[in-house]
């Protein structure tokens, strides 16, 4: 199983949270400072916020989330074999939980992850403030 992640820039968290709350009839599945999370069953959607009111786009990135490991080693075949693999980041926590994952870009730019949580990480780390970003991510 899997499920595509969108991953938002928000203005004010509160805000959103409420707002996506009634939208997808759910509550969050996890929330910190500057961040949320919802994990919708229906359609089968990750979906983050990032408190980031400077953001100039409103998506901060893609992704999609896997449930087992070799799922990502699949993906890091797949994106390698085909010239796109942008990054990888084993055993790295960001977005308040420990993660595998692998990065590419599109031709524009738009960055996608695929990744499969391995643990939670209940507080930020130094480096995870800029774990969504790709500015702390090895080829």
């Amino acid at each position: 199983m899997m499920r595509l992640q969108l991953a938002l820039n928000v203005n004010d968290l509160n805000e959103a949270i409420s707002y996506y709350s009634k939208l997808f009839g759910t509550e969050p599945h996890k929330i910190r400072d500057g961040y949320a999370n919802f994990a919708i069953e229906s359609p089968p959607l990750k979906l983050v916020l990032f408190e980031n009111p400077d953001a100039q786009e409103r998506l901060n990135h893609l992704g999609v989330e896997v449930f087992e490991s070799e799922q990502v080693a699949v993906a890091k075949s797949r994106l390698s074999d085909g010239g796109i693999l942008d990054a990888i980041q084993p055993e790295t926590t960001c977005c308040h939980a420990t993660q595998d994952k692998v990065w590419s870009r599109d031709p524009q730019g738009m960055r996608w992850e695929w990744y499969r949580i391995t643990d939670d990480a209940p507080q930020r780390t130094e480096d995870s403030s800029t774990c969504c970003t790709g500015k702390n991510i090895r080829a």
